[in-house]
């Protein structure tokens, strides 16, 4: 992907940081803890998530500004995957310590190698569609948090009462919610007037993934979105926020700054990390802080974090199944269908299923039980099964 040239996207103080070490143990066994999914061509389209994610910010900063954070045990991957990646910008932890580290270490790290750094953070394992309307989304966040010390979050304007996802509520004058009202009709009528970013909005609160019927309000409400777990903001703001909400996370950091970008890191970074506690930067940091603004977006978003969310995100056939791999299917709709190209399968009376098999583990379950998979994965290592 090309920059386009009638942006200003070049900034030479934008960075991305891409988090890229986790599991995904939902999409199991597709997703295992040596192969997890953004390391997988997930959607078909001859790209890793990993890859596609990379490609798509290249409108945004160079690839020298972009940094990868995984688990050590992935470090072959992204090799592969990016073969011209920069070494320095790629971190490896040590220990799964959740967002907070992660994030810690990335913001650190650049902030040695420019002070004014805005960064952007955003998961490897999205699939997002109208990449130009999130580009330019992404822009304006990007500006709005290098004019201001605060934190910006991408939000999505939800679709359905979704349960799996966390919320965000903002506050919105009367005249931009009349102007906001006007501009949805508008689109729509047109759709091709969705490609306008929204302005940023204060965060009211940060909700968790709620129950069904609290969902359908906050869908019925209009001012609630989507926590897609994109932050933004001046490295010297995520300083600030680890120092004052998770001042042992900062103590430790701070005490290695001096390392980065030479042979010490690595040692300093396994020195450190076992002392890091687990938390999410929406616990840690987002949901305290009142320095939190969102953008409300409608660009095409979902984490594929489920068999469910990758169904809804795959093409399909006339009987509503979405299938990958040598499949012949009789009396059967609706269901998610990935198998290995080297194997004929026959599937004949199912409706609402997945039927998965990758590495030496098949799994048959109906899709409205997609969360058993989790209980499934552990029953399995009960046993001492080694398909994890």
């Amino acid at each position: 992907m090309n920059p386009n040239p009638n942006k200003n996207i070049q900034n030479p103080n934008n960075y991305i940081v891409i988090m890229a070490g986790g599991v995904g143990s939902r999409l199991w066994p597709f997703s295992r803890n040596h192969h997890p999914k953004q390391f997988h061509d997930i959607l078909g389209k001859g790209k890793s998530l990993l890859q596609e994610t990379i490609d798509r910010l290249t409108d945004i900063c160079p690839i020298e500004r972009i940094f990868v954070v995984t688990n050590d045990i992935y470090d072959h991957l992204v090799k592969e995957q990016l073969p011209t990646f920069p070494l320095d910008n790629l971190l490896l932890e040590p220990l799964k310590r959740n967002t907070a580290p992660c994030v810690a270490y990335a913001s650190y790290k650049i902030f040695t190698q420019n002070p004014n750094a805005n960064i952007a953070v955003l998961s490897a394992d999205h699939a997002i569609e109208q990449v130009d309307l999130f580009v330019d989304t992404l822009i304006n966040a990007l500006e709005f948090a290098e004019n201001n010390d605060v934190f910006v979050t991408l939000g999505i304007r939800p679709t359905r009462p979704d349960t799996g996802y966390g919320y965000i509520q903002y506050e919105e004058t009367p005249e931009e919610e009349k102007e906001n009202i006007e501009k949805l009709n508008k689109n729509k009528e047109h759709k091709a007037q969705k490609n306008i970013p929204e302005k940023a909005k204060k965060v009211k609160v940060f909700t968790e993934k709620p129950e069904l019927k609290m969902a359908k309000e906050f869908l019925k409400s209009g001012d609630f979105v989507w926590n897609a777990g994109m932050f933004v903001a001046k490295a010297k703001v995520f300083k600030n926020a680890f120092k004052k909400f998770l001042f042992d996370i900062h103590i430790l950091f701070e005490e290695i700054e001096k390392d980065f970008f030479t042979p010490q890191e690595k040692k300093s970074i396994h020195k450190i990390y076992p002392l890091c506690k687990s938390i999410s930067m929406d616990y840690g940091i987002m949901e305290k802080a009142d320095n939190v603004f969102v953008i409300p977006s409608a660009f095409d978003w979902s984490d594929l974090g489920t068999w469910k969310s990758l169904y809804e995100n795959s093409p399909k056939d006339v009987n509503k199944n979405a299938i990958t791999g040598n499949v012949l299917t009789y009396n059967t709709k609706k269901c998610i269908i990935k198998m290995p190209k080297d194997k004929l399968v026959v599937v004949q009376g199912l409706d609402n299923y997945i039927v998965a098999e990758f590495d030496g583990v098949l799994l048959i379950c109906h899709k409205d039980h997609e969360q058993d998979v989790k209980l499934f994965v552990e029953d399995a290592k009960e046993k001492g099964m080694k398909f994890l």
